[in-house]
């Protein structure tokens, strides 16, 4: 499935770090940043936990959350905050219910074998719970300060 811009994004609750629910209904009124991983504590994972974390306060005085999402486990989540001081909550989707159906959920392949598994990707979505941007097969270097320069574009 692809996300429409414009479109009412997909309805999600997933749990997530400190003990918190994160729904898309519980982020209404604020601007979203969902950026989808494949998995905690890996070089590129890390790099652009790091860049988001790096433009927290700049994203914040946007009025923009940005929620991290992988099929990884809250203790996995809770392990890559605590040893790169992330501050923002990370959602952990392991029935892939939310990855599949933000579309991201896909069959990759890598040296000839096939397999499932999450494409970065990330989703800026407005206050009143559309997509308002889709960032697909994200390359890590510059995107948080792309993805900033669209939240403080809109409205």
């Amino acid at each position: 499935m692809s996300l429409i811009i414009g479109s009412r994004a997909p309805a999600f609750s997933l749990p997530a770090t400190d003990g918190r629910q994160i729904s898309l209904e519980s982020l209404k009124g604020r601007k979203v940043v969902l950026y989808f991983y494949p998995k905690d504590d890996t070089s590129g994972c890390t790099l652009e936990a790091q860049a988001f974390q790096a433009l927290k306060a700049d994203f914040a005085a946007t009025d923009t959350e940005i929620v991290g999402v992988s099929p990884d486990s809250l203790k996995s989540h809770d392990r890559f905050r605590a040893k790169y001081g992330l501050a923002f909550p990370l959602a952990s989707d392991e029935a892939k219910t939310m990855l599949e159906a933000y579309g991201v959920w896909v069959e990759k392949c890598m040296y000839g074998r096939r397999y499932m598994g999450v494409e970065r990707t990330t989703v800026l979505i407005d206050r009143a719970g559309n997509v308002a941007q889709v960032w697909n097969k994200v390359k890590v270097t510059g995107h948080a300060q792309e993805v900033l320069a669209e939240a403080k574009a809109l409205r």
